[in-house]
């Protein structure tokens, strides 16, 4: 099909991933929070709000056999999705809905564990007039904005449940802030470096539905070496062995 192109799955050889060139395809970001969420004994279902192709229920499910739901509003990027699912086998584990998040949210029942790769961009910052419409929606606040995922996610999550997101670190304050604001204390925060000596570009947190009060500031990730390979950790994360 137009613009489709079919990759494994980092170095996961067993798996597929079909992409649009045209729309969102999964980066390092992705791969950073499919491996920092927390997936304790208690998480019988974990929900990917904003799934896009399903690039992150695909890595989840090289780490877990719990169920796993994928909620994506753009029908077509359900559809590869979908299809995404169906070449890798995992219908019995992974469900995709086309669905409006801020309608799903409150019709399914309570989780323990929601993910999330919100759109970083507020609406008309940093517009780029050549983008397709599919990467819009996807880079910028056009369908729902941050405070609006933390809302759904407050209501979805069962008391003591998890919202785990990644995100810029220029919107750090106004994200706890938003955490807090709806019931979700910050505990658990990785500021994600390029290299060393560079400043950080991304930070990946993870909050409590009604959760007390302390926040862990683990370990700084970096992604890559000097020589601009990338990290022993993140070769780790890529499904690499020997590493």
């Amino acid at each position: 099909m137009k613009n489709e192109v079919t990759n494994y799955l980092l170095a996961y050889e067993h798996m597929t991933i079909i992409q649009r060139t045209d729309m969102f395809t999964f980066s390092l970001d992705t791969v950073l929070l499919a491996h920092f969420a927390q997936i304790t004994k208690g998480v019988d279902c974990i929900v990917d709000f904003g799934t896009n192709n399903a690039a992150i229920p695909l890595i989840l499910s090289t780490r877990t056999k719990k169920k796993i739901i994928g909620v994506e509003i753009q029908e077509e990027a359900v559809e590869l999705a979908k299809r995404n699912i169906a070449i890798n086998h995992l219908e019995d584990q992974v469900e995709i809905v086309h669905d409006d998040i801020k309608h799903f949210a409150y019709v399914h029942k309570p989780v323990k564990l929601i993910v999330c790769n919100p759109p970083f961009f507020k609406l008309g910052e940093r517009s780029n007039v050549n983008e397709s419409k599919y990467l819009t929606i996807a880079r910028h606040e056009t369908m729902i904005t941050l405070e609006e995922i933390i809302k759904c996610a407050s209501h979805m999550l069962e008391n003591s449940g998890r919202l785990a997101m990644v995100y810029r670190p220029d919107r750090l304050i106004e994200t706890m802030n938003l955490m807090q604001k709806y019931d979700i204390e910050p505990k658990r925060l990785r500021l994600v470096y390029p290299k060393m000596g560079r400043n950080c570009d991304t930070f990946l947190i993870e909050g409590v539905k009604k959760g007390r009060t302390g926040l862990t500031i683990e370990a700084p990730l970096y992604t890559h070496k000097e020589d601009n390979h990338y990290t022993d950790e993140i070769q780790k994360y890529f499904g690499e062995k020997n590493v």
